[in-house]
């Protein structure tokens, strides 16, 4: 291959009331950078783009594209010769058709979620040491992607293989089928994480926080605001990554995952690690058994030609919930 994906770059999400979702967002500690009375733009704290997190006014809560950061607009171009040649149909957004971004493209990847590329974002300062505008769960950056997709197999294949991310974690049952996998390009655990579900959906956008306190500053505000029941999962642990973790989820139920204490992928020799799908501590290593929700719940995509909700499929693997231990 001869182009250069970053790391996870920002999520666009549809969403049915712009201020419900701005006092949301606002209260975990999110920075707004733009808005108007269509779409808001929010960045967190040590971001120098300006967003990572736009949502737009829609009718209908769906997730209209998940986008990466490549290192060059010369990127951009062997991406688009690389899918063509696969027969893979390429959406050009051109400079000035969307606000603060640059010429980017947009497929329906392997699995049939909306990923989009980019090159080039406006800055916007970073606020690590304005601490006056630390508030809530003091969000930093984001992190990764996580979905919900009928062959995970096919997706760790298609991304390894053909795009270069390399796997950090992974989960396998029977036979040594790939039941889900953390992938990376940045030099942490994921960037994109697959999961055996009904999709293709989005299970939840990750966000970095940079103590485990944060977490902790988060439910008190959110308790405190009237959003308790937002907070769907955790605090906890993960076994696979080894984070710290609270589930929320938004306004119009898109997931969000505040997420801190995973650790360094860089090494060119670090060995992915395999967890047992029968290994309760993989999804929970401490910390309250999972709702159903979060294994039965997703956004909807949007197929990136037509605007249409992009149509779901039954997974190829069995659905499994892991038995909670303390």
């Amino acid at each position: 291959m001869n182009f250069d994906i970053i790391r996870a770059g920002r999520a666009v999400l549809h969403v049915t009331d712009l201020e419900r979702s701005r006092a949301f967002y606002e209260a975990l500690g999110f920075i707004e950078t733009a808005s108007d009375s269509e779409q808001i733009f929010l960045r967190g704290l040590e971001e120098h783009n300006h967003h990572s997190l736009l949502l737009k006014k829609k009718e209908t809560p769906v997730v209209e594209a998940i986008s990466y950061k490549v290192k060059s607009e010369e990127d951009l171009d062997r991406l688009a010769a690389f899918f063509e040649k696969q027969g893979t149909d390429v959406k050009w957004m051109e400079k000035g058709t969307q606000e603060a971004i640059g010429r980017s493209l947009r497929i329906q990847d392997v699995s049939g979620l909306p990923v989009e590329y980019y090159a080039e974002m406006e800055p916007a300062e970073r606020m690590i040491q304005q601490y006056h505008y630390h508030k809530g769960a003091k969000v930093q950056r984001i992190d990764h992607f996580n979905c919900m997709v009928p062959d995970v197999e096919k997706a760790y294949d298609y991304y390894i293989d053909q795009l270069g991310f390399a796997c950090s974690e992974y989960t396998a049952g029977e036979e040594d089928k790939i039941w889900a996998a953390w992938l990376h390009r940045k030099p942490s655990v994921h960037d994109v994480a697959y999961m055996n579900g009904f999709g293709p959906r989005l299970h939840h956008v990750g966000f970095w926080l940079k103590d485990p306190m944060n977490l902790i500053d988060g439910c008190d505000v959110l308790a405190s605001m009237g959003y308790g029941a937002a907070i769907e999962r955790g605090p906890g642990r993960h076994g696979l990554s080894n984070a710290l973790f609270l589930y929320l989820r938004d306004p119009d139920g898109h997931r969000i995952e505040l997420y801190n204490g995973d650790y360094l992928t860089s090494d060119p020799d670090f060995k992915p690690i395999r967890w047992d799908l029968d290994d309760p501590m993989r999804q929970t290593f401490w910390g309250h058994e999972a709702p159903d929700s979060w294994f039965e719940e997703a956004s909807e995509v949007l197929d990136v030609h037509t605007n249409e909700k992009v149509e779901g499929m039954e997974p190829k693997l069995k659905k499994r919930k892991p038995t909670f231990v303390t």
